[in-house]
């Protein structure tokens, strides 16, 4: 279903993409907090897509993929397979556009997600938590709907929407020296780079991973895509593997890729929670568990992370021991 041919988005089309989605989405608010600073010895920027429309960057490359299409296409609506973030912000930018959105979502997806992507209007079909099953069961909502799939991040509009996070965090924070995402699908981390090999060139983009989640580590060291198998994170945005698109983009311009515990997932969120009254899901705060853990020289630098998302389960937090 996805095409191998693709053109690496360039400067001027994440630009558009910035100049397109700017009536819909928030600019959000780069924070930074002295305890984080004095506890790393570095000053930290942290980009606050939990604040984004939706609560997450996601509605970024979605507004972006769904408003790049013609009239034509929308009028048979969009469809994607998402346990979560994506299917939420493509729901609500196929809203802004008046146009249906078919989501297919695992039958293990959090409650909070499923009640927000009907709440956006978003159609559901329920699948078996695996890939094959979320992709035939795509494939046969398709069939019957003549929809136009808006994949998660292997797809150029998508990662030309979602570099604008980036994009806005240069202006804000002009002296990053190291950039710092979460990665899953890629999405997020491939248009940060590209962001950063166009915009910025002296920032070295890195990225953050659950060890028990680490298919894109395993894929960057290695030098060939390997696919996540039985991914057992709590970080749940964070469990899809690599795509054709993002898989080379990642491989030419991202600096290094570091996993992280999931403990110290959980004591990064929190201390997030506690320390910086900013609310944030455990994908989001696997890139600064990465800094708590030492994994990176960071001692003086000014350090970007951007803070992915902020979909949590109030009804199931991490540290509060209900399995």
């Amino acid at each position: 279903m996805i095409t191998e041919s693709f053109v690496i988005p360039d400067a001027a089309n994440i630009l558009q993409a910035a100049a397109r989605i700017n009536p819909f989405v928030n600019r959000t608010p780069v924070l930074t907090c002295h305890a984080v600073d004095r506890m790393l010895g570095a000053r930290v920027f942290m980009k606050c897509e939990n604040f984004q429309k939706v609560g997450a960057f996601k509605a970024r490359g979605a507004t972006n993929a769904v408003l790049s299409l013609d009239q034509q296409l929308l009028r048979n609506g969009v469809a994607t397979h998402s346990s979560g973030n994506h299917a939420q912000a493509l729901a609500w930018a196929a809203s802004l556009a008046g146009a249906k959105a078919h989501i297919v979502m695992p039958s293990d997806s959090s409650k909070v997600k499923v009640a927000a992507v009907k709440d956006y209007g978003g159609i559901i079909t329920f699948c078996e938590p695996n890939l094959d099953s979320r992709e035939s069961t795509l494939e046969r909502v398709i069939g019957e709907t003549g929809a136009t799939e808006i994949h998660p991040y292997n797809n150029v509009n998508i990662i030309a929407g979602q570099a604008t996070a980036a994009l806005e965090f240069f202006e804000d924070a002009p002296g990053l020296d190291i950039l710092m995402t979460p990665v899953g699908g890629g999405g997020l981390l491939s248009g940060t780079c590209l962001s950063a090999h166009y915009f910025h060139p002296s920032t070295k983009v890195v990225a953050g991973e659950p060890e028990q989640a680490n298919d894109a580590w395993q894929s960057f060291t290695q030098k060939h895509l390997i696919p996540s198998v039985s991914p057992d994170t709590i970080a749940d945005g964070l469990r899809t593997s690599l795509g054709s698109i993002t898989f080379p983009i990642i491989l030419q311009h991202v600096h290094a890729i570091v996993t992280v515990r999931e403990e110290s997932i959980i004591k990064a969120m929190r201390f997030l929670w506690e320390r910086m009254k900013i609310l944030v899901e455990p994908s989001s705060a696997v890139p600064f568990a990465a800094l708590m853990e030492g994994k990176l020289d960071i001692a003086g630098k000014n350090i970007g992370i951007i803070l992915s998302g902020g979909n949590v389960d109030l009804d199931n937090l991490p540290w509060s021991h209900h399995e």
